[in-house]
């Protein structure tokens, strides 16, 4: 345990993201970010140069009594195989999405975490933030009544032109549906519940594609995965919602997420963002009615799922990134690619609980 009855964590995994948890984890008073590791030293020093965080091997920061939690902001491919490395020295765990690229692994991790009664967490946590809060008590509240259906729409060019390593997003565990797909299927759940079927279709537009990125351009990369999936989600509440994810697409007009109820509409806003904006649609109404955030964090707060996870385990409540919720979600991803492989409606074999909403009130830097 850190100091001040805070939980402490250390971080595998100095990246492209990691700067957002540095940033986002000292906004909340239940933890404190100790230690940081990665397999490139240089990357880990940075950090500490950075941020001040002491920068450790990986087997030096799972061996350090003051870690509790570790976030694993490692490459997919090695997702599990870290955070089953975190469990086994007797962490918690909060992982990057995705949980798993294979559902074996997905369990696999959820299992060894039961079987020492430590927590798993999973990103993302955006639905936590201002904008998700308050799309999700619109609908508890009957704002828009009963919700019966809805469309999600992620469509764009993919990242070879901006993210300097962007060849993994074309291989096994990433693109459009893995990369970004995570953070519209959680908000999905978190504002609906459970989904227990999919009905989808998929295709890939390119062999390989041209990285125009400074850091490897002109480099083909192959494309390995499904980059365009078009799909029908039906939840255990009843709603039907249309998913399209796609790397395929130069320009579209689309709202990222509508949901449609049987007393009006509500648009939310981009789930890969923790404020934006919400619109409410009644009959009586001329048009959309922008609505004021009914929460707070509607600024970049990656590490909010973990701060959430802290205050959970020193309460013992559940907390709302549950590695249930994110195998749940890995299966719904999944389940695209067998829908159109076998041309049928997939039946989910794994299901979850709705996380719960935050309250009311909420004073900075606490999640209860």
């Amino acid at each position: 345990m850190s100091t001040n009855d805070k939980m402490g964590i250390g971080i595998i995994g100095c990246g492209n993201i990691s700067g957002a948890y540095f940033k986002g984890c000292a906004m909340f008073r239940a933890v404190e970010i100790v230690a940081c590791a990665d397999i490139n030293l240089e990357a880990a020093t940075k950090a500490t140069e950075e941020y001040g965080v002491r920068a450790v091997t990986v087997d030096e920061l799972l061996a350090m009594p003051e870690v509790d939690i570790v976030i694993n902001l490692t490459i997919p491919a090695v997702h599990a195989e870290v955070s089953l490395q975190a469990l086994a020295a007797g962490k918690h765990v909060h992982c990057e999405k995705p949980l798993a690229v294979s559902l074996a692994d997905g369990k696999r991790v959820i299992d060894a975490a039961a079987a020492k009664g430590l927590r798993v967490g999973c990103a993302p946590d955006t639905f936590l933030g201002a904008g998700y809060q308050t799309c999700r008590k619109l609908i508890d509240d009957g704002w828009i009544g009963r919700p019966l259906s809805g469309t999600v729409f992620m469509m764009g060019r993919g990242p070879e032109s901006w993210h300097p390593n962007p060849a993994f997003f074309y291989q096994a565990g990433g693109g459009p549906m893995f990369d970004m797909g995570p953070y519209y299927m959680t908000a999905l759940v978190h504002l609906l519940g459970p989904v227990k079927q999919v009905f989808a279709v998929t295709s890939k537009g390119y062999k390989s594609r041209i990285a125009t990125c400074k850091e490897h351009f002109g480099e083909a990369l192959p494309v390995d995965v499904p980059t365009h999936n078009s799909g029908t989600l039906v939840f255990a509440n009843g709603s039907v919602v249309t998913v399209g994810v796609s790397f395929d697409v130069h320009r579209h007009t689309h709202s990222p997420i509508e949901i449609y109820g049987a007393d009006g509409s509500l648009q939310a806003p981009d789930p890969n963002t923790f404020g934006g904006p919400v619109r409410v649609f009644r009959p009586g109404n001329p048009d959309w009615q922008d609505t004021a955030f009914s929460h707070g964090y509607s600024d970049n707060s990656r590490g909010i799922g973990v701060a959430d996870m802290a205050q959970a385990i020193q309460a013992d409540r559940p907390h709302r990134c549950d590695g249930t919720l994110a195998y749940h979600v890995l299966e719904i991803m999944h389940a695209y690619e067998k829908s159109s492989n076998e041309g049928k409606m997939v039946e989910l074999d794994s299901t979850c609980v709705q996380p719960a909403a935050f309250p009311l009130g909420m004073l900075p830097g606490v999640l209860d």
